[in-house]
Parts: structure tokens; sequence; C-alpha cells
């Protein structure tokens, strides 16, 4: 007598049909899974059997989920180097990666005490406030702000709003070129907001990045603030 042949299980064949979509191109770096209800109609089962098939994938590392927002596929961190010459651009073109700025907003408005101290300035002085999101191919990585000095670089608001790069506002503000002075790293979980823009679930883990920046006479021309997602980034001290 001949055993029956054993069956695959099925939730193991959802995690093969799956990882066969992403070999495949179906789904990139990023992209979000359709949702279990839509997976669970696709193969025709209960969505805990599509659950497990995830699950599996996850296990490998091929798929991330994240509460409340869904599965993606896993995205290999981009290295992103902290020196003394920090330029988002340069850093993820070394990277390899296609490099994207959105601006969210830019004002002048009265310096914070602990915007003016960072900045050498007193308390109450006119500073320029940009705040925006950092892309590494198409995915968002990083929500940002930047404070600059008005009275040391009056023409930086107009500067940006032609122009989304730092650098090239500095530039044409006179800030032939700028190094960090100080930068401090620490861990913190992503507001409302913060999860909206960057496509991640409300307590997320981020890492935030504070950082000073002086010109050529070590006058401070940049203060900012950036959160990068604790999966997307890999961050490198460099001397």
């Amino acid at each position: 007598m001949r055993n029956a042949p054993t069956k695959t299980p099925i939730w193991k064949a959802i995690a093969d049909a799956l990882r066969s979509d992403l070999a495949e191109g179906r789904y990139g770096p990023g992209d979000r899974l359709p949702t279990e209800a839509a997976l669970a109609e696709r193969f025709g089962v209960n969505r805990h059997t599509v659950r497990h098939g995830i699950s599996a994938l996850v296990d490998e590392g091929l798929i991330r989920t994240r509460r409340g927002a869904g599965a993606f596929v896993a995205a290999t961190p981009t290295d992103y180097p902290i020196g003394t010459r920090v330029r988002f651009h340069e850093n993820l073109i070394a990277a390899g990666r296609r490099p994207e700025k959105r601006v969210l907003d830019i004002e002048e408005r009265a310096a914070t005490a602990g915007e003016a101290g960072a900045l050498a300035l007193a308390p109450g002085d006119q500073i320029c406030s940009y705040h925006g999101l950092s892309f590494a191919d198409g995915l968002p990585i990083a929500v940002f702000e930047s404070m600059f000095p008005l009275k040391r670089l009056p023409g930086i608001t107009a500067a940006l709003q032609e122009n989304s790069s730092v650098t090239a506002a500095l530039i044409k503000s006179g800030v032939s070129d700028y190094t960090r002075a100080s930068t401090r790293l620490t861990a913190t979980h992503a507001t409302a907001t913060q999860a909206l823009h960057l496509q991640v679930a409300e307590g997320d883990p981020l890492l935030r990045s504070s950082g000073v920046n002086v010109d050529e006479q070590r006058l401070p021309v940049e203060f900012g603030r950036t959160w990068f997602v604790g999966d997307r980034v890999t961050l490198t001290l460099e001397n």
C-alpha cells in the first residue's frame, strides 16, 4: 500500500506564492503588501492562515510588519554617515540611493530659547524655520526641521523657497562651506503626525539627530533636528 502524498500546508503555499511575488518584482522594497483581507480573498483562506504565511516571511527577513499599518517588503537600510560634513544628497548618492526632499513648510519666526542658544542668538531673534521630508528611492526615511539665523543669513528664506537644498541655499546666502560642530543622537517614538509622513505606526521607533553646522568662521548657520525611521537608515559616525 502506497502512502498518501504529503500535502503542503496552506500557510506555506501562501508564503511560497508571496516569496515568488517578491522575486519577480511584483512588490519592491518598502512597498506595502495587500491587506490580510485582500490576501485571504486571493488565496481563498481565512485571515489567520494568511497571517501564518506572512509570519514565515517576517522570520526570513523578507517582510516587516508595523502595528496598525500592515506588512511591507523589507528594504535594505540606507547607510547615512554623520561626521564633520553631513550632506543629504551626497550621502544617499554615495549609498547608491536616489535622494529626494519634499518641503512641508518654510516660515520666518522668533527663535525659542533653545534655538537661540544653539545658533548663538538672543532669545526672540528672527530665524527661518524649514520643515521637510527626506526620501531614499521614493521611500520616506526622515522628517526634519532646520533653523537658520536671519540676522546672519538675510536671504536664506528666499533661497530655500527657490531650492530645497540646504547647501545650495547657504551658498546663495554667502556661506561657501560649512561643517558639523556637534551632533546628538536620541532614541524616540513617532508622534501621530510623524507617523503619517513617514508611513509608520504611531509609537514606532525613531532615531533623532540634533546638530549645529558652522561656517568657516565657526559661527552657527544651521541648527537642525532630524527624525530617522529606525529600520530604514543605519547611521554611521565618521571622524
